[in-house]
């Protein structure tokens, strides 16, 4: 009788688990085809903006691609232009973008449970970086 609370109340904390588990159902935002190289373009006249694309990164979770705003050489903002709709990738990108304005460059940390979109999001960034000569 002793052991029956703890494993009802375990048997019970992972049904509770898989009943909230969200599959991957494909990206969120999708773009109309879009270039498969970076683009890059500068900002309102007479500021040092410029505002770059990375490539598109297709992955089995789905596509992701990240636009980076700079100013000057630092860069001042990263947006997700595409990214896959999972629970993972939702946690990820703002510690993903975080570190990138940290650190200045795309040598982050993966996310542990976003992996895949860790990888994809560095690659798209670092073709961002090297779009712009950074």
């Amino acid at each position: 009788m002793k052991r029956a609370i703890p494993v009802v109340a375990l048997s019970v904390l992972g049904l509770i688990s898989v009943w909230r588990y969200e599959p991957s159902l494909g990206p969120t935002e999708t773009t109309a085809a879009p270039d498969p190289a970076p683009s890059a373009s500068a900002g309102p006249p007479g500021s040092s903006t410029v505002i770059v694309e990375g490539t598109t990164i297709t992955t089995e979770k789905g596509p992701v691609q990240v636009r980076a705003t700079f100013e000057g050489d630092r860069i001042t903002a990263v947006r997700m232009l595409q990214q896959p709709n999972h629970p993972q990738t939702k946690t990820a990108v703002p510690k993903l973008v975080a570190q990138t304005l940290e650190v200045q460059s795309a040598d982050v940390d993966t996310v542990t449970g976003a992996t895949i979109t860790s990888d994809a999001y560095k690659e798209s960034l670092q073709a961002a970086l090297d779009a712009k000569g950074g």
